[in-house]
């Protein structure tokens, strides 16, 4: 059995060679929590054993981001660093590969006044929106995965001691990732394959719409004409293959922004910028969100429509048969990137361009033309469970199971 040094050495070579799969003379931006220091370290040198030109870390602290939260004026919440964006957009552009650790504590900003929030998420959305179109039209390469902080292994193993919260969420992490596998890097490139092919299919069925049915959930999807669905890796616009998230285990495309309507109920918490959100319902017309409610941070959900037009409307609808691994655990990881990959999900906001045909290719105005909804936050939610059954709805009005009961209709 590996011992955990080792696990980590796995990790993080994943991460770089398959994640990002960084290239001779690349830069590398890792986005870090400061508990991921020993983590980024082992990635820093896997990076350059590749043959990375140089690698940039920006850290970030829980600790210092709730104190500005509890200290700072509200007026601070509405700026954000020009300086900081360009340069990002500017690193970009030179081809440079991005990482990004998520391990926030769930329950980071409880408490704190919502308006500050509210404008902090719009400020960053903002000033972040070119760079933004750069990671959502792959034209770099990217990755997100996860470490553990102690906050966040805490919000999951309330009932482990102490001293074994880390190890514990350590292990689930490993479980999640393949990296318990005896060839971690063989195992995800099998898995990629896989992945890709259930979106091969998808696309060639061209379904007009999806028709979902669960308990608190009936909800029609259009789906524009041109629409392609993605799973796994692809390629960045330099050609260079790469996986996005890690893990993974969704096939997924955009909405016609304009065509959705019903009501979806969620079936796992959100955790949105340190709150929680969960028992919400939204009701569609006509693409757009007219009616929600919520038993947990209803004002935090507010916020987020309320964070421009199109956060009122869908960029992602995503398929995750209720019998992934990550399901399976039966572990509530309270993080997205983890408890998406258990769920069928969708999301308000950003349309990822690349889910029409030619879209890295589009301008704004022609992804819009296409179907696709444009806004400066993207927020996954997720509303699958054993109960689902999604119809897929051709252009004749022929309909075929996609799902039932939670599972993929073979």
């Amino acid at each position: 059995m590996a011992s955990f040094d080792e696990k980590i050495d796995k990790y993080a070579e994943l991460a770089v060679k398959v994640g990002v799969n960084i290239q001779k003379d690349q830069t590398l931006v890792i986005n870090a929590p400061i508990e991921s220091a020993d983590f980024v370290r082992t990635a820093a040198r896997k990076a350059y054993d590749a043959g990375a030109k140089n690698v940039h870390v920006e850290w970030n602290d829980d600790v210092l981001t709730r104190i500005r939260y509890d200290k700072a004026p509200l007026e601070s919440f509405k700026e954000f660093p020009e300086w900081k964006a360009r340069g990002m957009e500017t690193l970009a552009e030179d081809g440079a590969a991005f990482m990004t650790i998520k391990s926030t504590d769930p329950d980071l900003l409880q408490g704190v006044e919502s308006e500050k929030i509210s404008e902090a998420n719009k400020a960053a959305g903002q000033a972040m929106n070119t760079f933004r179109k750069y990671i959502q039209s792959d034209k770099v390469s990217w990755l997100v995965i996860s470490t553990p902080s102690p906050a966040w292994a805490a919000k999951v193993f309330p009932d482990e001691p102490e001293e074994k919260q880390m190890e514990k969420l350590w292990e689930a992490i490993f479980e999640a990732t393949r990296i318990n596998t005896e060839d971690p890097v063989a195992e995800w490139k099998k898995h990629d394959e896989k992945l890709q092919s259930k979106a091969k299919e998808l696309t060639a069925r061209k379904y007009k719409k999806l028709h979902y049915t669960a308990p608190g959930t009936d909800l029609t999807i259009e789906l524009p004409e041109n629409h392609v669905w993605i799973g796994g890796g692809g390629p960045n616009t330099e050609g260079t293959h790469f996986v996005a998230n890690m893990p993974t285990e969704e096939v997924f495309t955009a909405p016609q922004a304009d065509g959705v309507n019903g009501t979806v109920r969620n079936t796992k918490p959100l955790n949105y910028g340190g709150n929680l959100i969960d028992d919400f319902t939204l009701t569609f017309e006509n693409g757009s969100v007219t009616d929600f409610s919520a038993g947990q941070g209803e004002k935090t959900l507010q916020n987020l429509l309320d964070t421009d037009e199109g956060a009122r409307r869908l960029g992602e609808v995503a398929l995750v048969p209720h019998s992934s691994p990550i399901s399976q655990s039966g572990i509530l990881f309270y993080n997205t990137l983890y408890d998406e990959n258990a769920s069928n999900h969708i999301a308000l906001g950003s349309a990822y361009s690349t889910c029409v045909e030619n879209g890295a290719d589009m301008s704004e105005e022609e992804l819009k033309k296409a179907g696709l909804n444009t806004s400066i936050t993207h927020v996954d939610f997720m509303i699958g469970s054993a109960e689902m059954n999604i119809d897929g709805i051709k252009a004749d009005g022929t309909s075929e199971p996609v799902f039932r009961n939670g599972e993929w209709a073979e």
